[in-house]
């Protein structure tokens, strides 16, 4: 029997896919591009696509605030992108630029960078200012991350 399936906002197009919980594994594609709906890379959020990826997707939404002149933001990068592809099938992965989406940023009142932050349902879950350590941001998600 196929489990329920959770909506899913395609990391390409940005369309809403139906997907059953248990095929979350295979590689399912978007209805409409034909692309692999789950990124195993983070995608850039903008003021354009925010909300859309926060309310529409039955998955978890962590994203990174971040700035290209943040020497910190940019140490946490790749630790960010490596959790990324292995935690696709359980959370979308999205980095967004303070300096260039300045209207999402200011509405979630991000002072200081990178902040991370987790969203389910378009409910913040979780914050956390500053860079981790792989381990430290992996215990993180563990305990902050929402089952699907």
């Amino acid at each position: 029997m196929t489990a329920s399936p959770i909506q899913i906002v395609c990391q390409s197009c940005a369309t809403k896919n139906r997907v059953p919980k248990d095929k979350l594994g295979n590689t399912p594609l978007c209805g409409k591009c034909k692309k692999p709906v789950l990124s195993t890379r983070p995608i850039m959020g903008g003021d354009n696509n925010f909300r859309r990826y926060i309310t529409d997707s039955d998955l978890p939404v962590v994203v990174d605030f971040w700035a290209s002149w943040c020497g910190p933001c940019q140490q946490f990068a790749p630790i960010f992108e490596h959790v990324a592809g292995d935690l696709s099938t359980k959370a979308c992965f999205m980095k967004l630029d303070t300096e260039k989406n300045q209207t999402t940023a200011g509405g979630y009142n991000i002072r200081s960078i990178p902040t991370l932050m987790i969203f389910h349902h378009g409910k913040e879950v979780a914050r956390l200012s500053g860079a981790l350590p792989k381990a430290q941001f992996q215990q993180w998600l563990a305990e902050n991350l929402p089952a699907v």
